[in-house]
């Protein structure tokens, strides 16, 4: 399957609406396609902001208007859906996240990095560059994001770089830095701080995952784990003192 094809049926594939076969098939490519990994990332990501937006009953006029484009072709109707879902988003996120309080929004970006740990272990997307080596790591997001993101190798004290990748919290792109202990992984997301959107968290456990939270120099870090609490922050501090 070509990405073409993904590109196709993407959003039928997002909405769990292939048949067996077809799904296979795209997952099949999925798994060796970075690109199409990140458009699949990219259209859950905007079906959860859709879902969590207020539900707002179609005037009957509008109602008339897309009864009468029933006989248009699957993928048309696909494409005005999503387009329609953008404009809402658009026109009511704002009053979203004004209404929202920090700590509920707290509670989703943790679950979005909860999430986002789990997809790179079950995708076996860990790395789109694997080194333990920080200076092939770090030029490595130039051109991909809007930051350069601080990486460092903590091999010294048993916490080694293995790799990064892109990834996506929120609907924002992030740096992924990937870590090693012994068997257990290490995701830390990194991205700016945006205007002081989440404080500094303690150490959470979330589905089996501890978490930890922190700012510094106007990035916001996030590092998640199977790893026990202990280490988790042993690690945690030593990334923060680097």
């Amino acid at each position: 399957m070509s990405c073409e094809n993904v590109e196709r049926d993407l959003d039928a594939y997002v909405d769990h609406e292939l048949d067996p076969d077809g799904a296979t098939a795209v997952r099949d490519h999925l798994s060796g396609c970075a690109a199409c990994r990140r458009r699949v990332a990219e259209r859950e990501a905007l079906g959860r902001l859709v879902r969590s937006a207020p539900y707002y009953p179609a005037p009957d006029r509008l109602r008339a208007r897309v009864s009468a484009r029933t006989t248009r072709s699957t993928s048309v109707r696909r494409l005005v859906t999503w387009a329609a879902a953008a404009v809402l988003v658009v026109s009511v996120g704002g009053g979203i996240a004004l209404m929202r309080s920090t700590a509920t929004r707290g509670d989703a970006m943790v679950n979005e990095v909860v999430n986002g740990h789990v997809r790179s272990l079950m995708a076996d997307h860990l790395f789109d560059v694997r080194s333990t080596d920080q200076h092939t790591v770090k030029p490595w997001f130039l051109g991909k994001l809007d930051f350069s993101p601080p990486v460092v190798d903590l091999a010294s004290i048993g916490f080694p770089l293995v790799g990064g990748r892109l990834d996506y919290l929120g609907g924002r792109p992030v740096a992924a830095l990937v870590y090693q202990r012994q068997q257990h992984t290490i995701n830390v997301f990194v991205s700016p701080e945006r205007d002081g959107a989440f404080a500094a968290i303690d150490v959470r456990l979330v589905r089996g995952f501890h978490i930890h939270h922190w700012i510094r120099d106007g990035m916001s870090f996030w590092a998640v784990s199977d790893l026990n609490d202990a280490e988790l922050t042993e690690f945690a501090r030593a990334l923060q003192a680097s």
